[in-house]
């Protein structure tokens, strides 16, 4: 049942308020006409101001998730109103209040028609987590950093393909390709001239590769170390791959997922020391496996997969297949695991992300004149009641 809504100015109080720069005690997030109005001291709320006790729980921005495929057994690879519904809920249901609808690799006719239903989407009213955009993950990919993305459509940037993506550019928000391949310098420019985030991924690229794709606008990497290339010996010489750009070159900015899983904690502690909490994201990459319960199987494309120790996985167990985790759910992996301070760790999921994707002037914070997107949660992270434009959508209650 979600919570009655507050009418008129009201403010959240009683709660651990989560600032971009700390946790704030005895402070109130005062809200009116779907914006964040001000965060003042609790005693310094005026009369007549309705207040929503939150019982000492936190208040946190809600959070921002650029790279969700889907959650209990649907697939943002559907275009289906219904599997977007389902998806979208779900994550509401979780704190996240926007995200990328991700879409992996598929042939072009289906992701062209998941893109006209983006654009439906995005134009109608919903009860779920805001749907900012599209991520394009894929298809122009190397076959041997796949992953567990379709071999049967992966392509390259030069084939003429990318034309028909793009002429649904106003919803895509993000397109993740290998930089190396042929065609992908000229994607790059492409996309930067759209204002879209160009992001390298599932590549075999080495740095100098990474480089020139930087100068033409190349700004973001998507999933460090899945589905990346690292060091190989050519002769005795070294040569620095995906991975060692992503960790070195100031310019871009990187996503981690964060399940314990993926990554072990060595490898998630390198990549915080590296990059810090304003240039690392956390993102979810989940799947339509999300949710379900483990030993559950699903299909991604073609790839028939399962939920194995608490992951998504290639039947075949050669590869993960994105995670079964939400993003809420990563939070206090990164503070307990990788010793992230909590509201760094809020930040990675939700004001950094924000700026990569150029919404952080309304979104990814709690401070005054952006939108009242917030989420309460429990101490392990669980979501209590989520908040879009200043209206309750999900209540646990």
């Amino acid at each position: 049942m979600i919570e009655p809504q507050p009418v008129g100015r009201f403010a959240l109080i009683n709660g651990r308020v989560v600032l971009p720069g700390a946790v704030a005690f005895r402070k109130a997030v005062v809200v009116e006409d779907a914006r964040i109005v001000a965060v003042v001291d609790a005693d310094a709320l005026g009369a007549g101001v309705h207040a929503v006790d939150v019982e000492g729980r936190y208040i946190a921005p809600g959070l921002i998730d650029i790279h969700t495929h889907g959650a209990v057994g649907r697939s943002f690879n559907e275009p289906s109103a219904e599997a977007w519904a389902t998806i979208t809920e779900r994550n509401a249901a979780c704190g996240v209040t926007s995200l990328l609808a991700t879409l992996a690799t598929a042939s072009v006719e289906d992701l062209v028609a998941c893109l006209r239903l983006a654009r439906e989407w995005r134009g109608a009213p919903h009860d779920g987590a805001q749907v900012i955009g599209v991520h394009l993950e894929g298809p122009y990919f190397s076959y041997e950093q796949r992953g567990a993305q379709d071999p049967r459509h992966l392509r390259v940037p030069d084939d003429g393909t990318a034309t028909a993506l793009l002429e649904h550019a106003d919803v895509v928000c993000m397109m993740s390709f290998a930089p190396e391949l042929p065609g992908a310098l000229d994607l790059t420019a492409r996309l930067a001239g759209l204002g879209i985030v160009a992001a390298a991924g599932h590549s075999s690229a080495k740095d100098v590769d990474v480089l020139a794709a930087m100068r033409v606008g190349l700004r973001h990497v998507i999933h460090l170390w899945s589905g990346q290339s690292t060091t190989v010996r050519e002769g005795p010489w070294r040569r620095p791959g995906l991975l060692e750009a992503s960790l070195c070159f100031d310019g871009l900015t990187a996503e981690m997922i964060c399940d314990n899983r993926h990554l072990p904690p060595t490898l998630m502690k390198l990549a915080y020391k590296c990059l810090g909490p304003d240039r690392l994201c956390a993102i979810s990459d989940a799947t339509c496996g999300a949710g379900l319960p483990e030993g559950a199987s699903f299909i991604i494309g073609a790839m028939a997969c399962d939920i194995c120790d608490g992951v998504a996985m290639l039947r075949d167990r050669t590869s993960f297949a994105g995670s079964s985790t939400q993003l809420n759910k990563m939070v206090p992996i990164l503070t307990s695991v990788v010793g992230v301070p909590l509201f760094e760790a809020v930040r990675m999921s939700s004001l950094t992300p924000a700026r990569v994707i150029g919404v952080d002037r309304r979104k990814g914070s709690l401070e005054a004149e952006k939108d009242a997107d917030i989420a309460i949660f429990e101490e392990d992270f669980t979501a209590w009641r989520t908040m879009i434009a200043g209206r309750w959508i999900y209540s646990r209650a």
